[in-house]
């Protein structure tokens, strides 16, 4: 028997709040995982998911000063008759609102993503999709 309940109360505390934050934290935090075509599979768990959330980005879009290269038609005009114009158009510095990068529309199969746990582990999103550094 141990003589000192002091001691006891501390080990069995110690013990109890190593056991709650260990079941807090599991299943939070970053993970990376992969596309499949019908879901997502996450490198730390065994199974697919086909339910999962994808993060979008709204903000405001600034577009630097560039320009596209094209041709022109006019079918209506008589003098044109069926020629093509050769030109080029510049846009200048501009900004968007309401603009919405939606990740989940740019997402393939085999795609390596950032996916994170919220709501205790029950909910994944994905965040980004991940490519390596080197190129």
């Amino acid at each position: 028997m141990n003589k000192d309940p002091y001691g006891h109360l501390a080990t069995a505390l110690q013990s109890s709040f190593h056991k709650h934050t260990k079941q807090a934290l599991s299943g939070v935090g970053a993970v990376l995982g992969t596309i499949t075509s019908t879901g997502l599979k996450l490198d730390d768990f065994k199974h697919e998911l086909q339910d999962y959330l994808v993060a979008e980005l709204p903000g405001l879009l600034s577009v630097p000063r560039h320009m596209y290269k094209g041709t022109s038609t006019s079918v209506e005009s008589e003098n044109w008759e069926g020629k093509e114009l050769k030109t080029s158009f510049y846009i200048g510095e501009d900004e968007l609102e309401d603009v919405n990068l939606s990740l989940n529309k740019g997402l393939k199969p085999g795609d390596r993503v950032l996916a994170v746990r919220v709501n205790s582990g029950n909910d994944v999103v994905v965040v980004c999709k991940v490519v390596n550094g080197r190129g």
